[in-house]
């Protein structure tokens, strides 16, 4: 497999790139002038924006969704993968910023590693003053009884790490039986868990409202209660959706997911 792709600093904070760095980040780089309210889509690991292609098609027209890709992958491959947690946040925390305007509302859907990076990045945003999101959306992590990667996992090979997330079947089987696949997908997958273990939790609670959605036997919740842990993270908790199936639930349950989860941005931003 090719491993020369390592991991490094960016070394450029999103806000000083202006609306050039900002368009990396997000796809579309803005969404559309009907849209009243921001939905910020954030993928599981290794992945980016084609994610959630489609996905816009699922949600009303007053519901502008702008999908999110870490450098390393899919458009931003030439760029290094993150390789440190916090540098990661202050980035994307900026890149945020820079893409919000002042008319609309937005939100944040996140699976997997996304979902981390938006209960973060909320946290940030809240205790900076910054303008908070109207929703959080939290699908297939939990800051509990999620999986880690192991200790000693700086020294595991690609290979091995790979058969690691193969063991646990986290990902689809027909992956593993494509080479050229799997050079593309587990470098930036790798790197991302490998930033997740520098994530030490806080329990730190958000004002904003909070829901939280997983499939049923997803096998990177190793604890059976680990989404119980939102009903203690969010002041405004609306409850929780579980859906047949493992890690990628969403791949199948998409429409349901987001009909749900944009009924309720729909009304929390109408009572605005």
């Amino acid at each position: 497999m090719d491993t020369t792709q390592s991991p490094a600093r960016s070394g450029v904070h999103p806000k000083a790139d202006g609306s050039a760095g900002e368009s990396r980040w997000f796809s579309p780089a803005e969404p559309p002038p009907e849209a009243r309210t921001r939905l910020f889509l954030m993928p599981h690991a290794g992945s980016g924006a084609a994610a959630y292609r489609g996905w816009s098609r699922l949600l009303p027209a007053e519901i502008g969704a702008q999908a999110l890709t870490l450098p390393g992958r899919q458009s931003r491959r030439a760029e290094p993968l993150p390789a440190d947690w916090e540098t990661l946040l202050d980035d994307l925390h900026g890149a945020v910023l820079a893409a919000l305007d002042d008319e609309r509302p937005y939100a944040f859907f996140g699976h997997c590693i996304g979902a981390m990076l938006a209960y973060r990045l909320t946290v940030r945003l809240e205790a900076d003053g910054d303008p908070p999101p109207s929703l959080l959306g939290m699908s297939g992590w939990s800051p509990r009884g999620f999986f880690r990667a192991p200790p000693g996992h700086e020294k595991l090979s690609t290979n091995e790490f790979g058969g690691l997330f193969q063991d646990l079947g986290a990902f689809p089987e027909e992956l593993w039986s494509d080479p050229d696949m799997l050079d593309l997908v587990l470098p930036p997958v790798i790197a991302d868990f490998r930033i997740a273990v520098q994530y030490e939790d806080d329990g730190a609670v958000v004002d904003c409202p909070l829901v939280s959605y997983a499939g049923r036997s997803d096998p990177l919740l190793v604890e059976p209660d680990a989404m119980t842990a939102w009903t203690e993270r969010s002041r405004r908790y609306l409850g929780h959706q579980e859906y047949p199936g493992g890690h990628f639930y969403v791949g199948e349950h998409a429409t349901a997911v987001m009909s749900d989860f944009g009924r309720r941005l729909l009304r929390i931003t109408d009572d605005r």
